[in-house]
């Protein structure tokens, strides 16, 4: 969580502790209407912020997968293209040293 939503949701308290301490009063409707719009708006404000950093947080894992799935397959092909050039040059030193033998 970050600075921005920790601050929403003690907001979101401290207007919850005022529409308890409204509530107590019988003239404050439209304050306690007020309050709890206020306080709606609130705990909203502070879902949509950890939505938007969880979305965040999966983008940046995802890609992260995706750059690792990369960096494996193209570290496999060099691997596989390394070994056939070895058992090509070992195959064309063997050919020579057998060649150097029976000539």
């Amino acid at each position: 969580m970050n600075g921005k939503t920790i601050g929403m949701l003690l907001f979101a308290c401290a207007a919850l502790a005022t529409f308890g301490v409204a509530a107590q009063d019988s003239g404050a409707g439209q304050s306690i209407k007020q309050d709890a719009k206020a306080v709606g708006h609130g705990v909203a404000d502070g879902a949509r912020d950890i939505g938007h950093a969880t979305r965040d947080v999966a983008k940046k894992v995802g890609h992260g997968a995706k750059e690792a799935g990369l960096g494996i397959g193209h570290g496999a092909k060099k691997a596989g293209i390394a070994v056939g050039h070895g058992a090509r040059d070992g195959w064309k030193a063997t050919r020579h040293a057998v060649k150097q033998v029976f000539d």
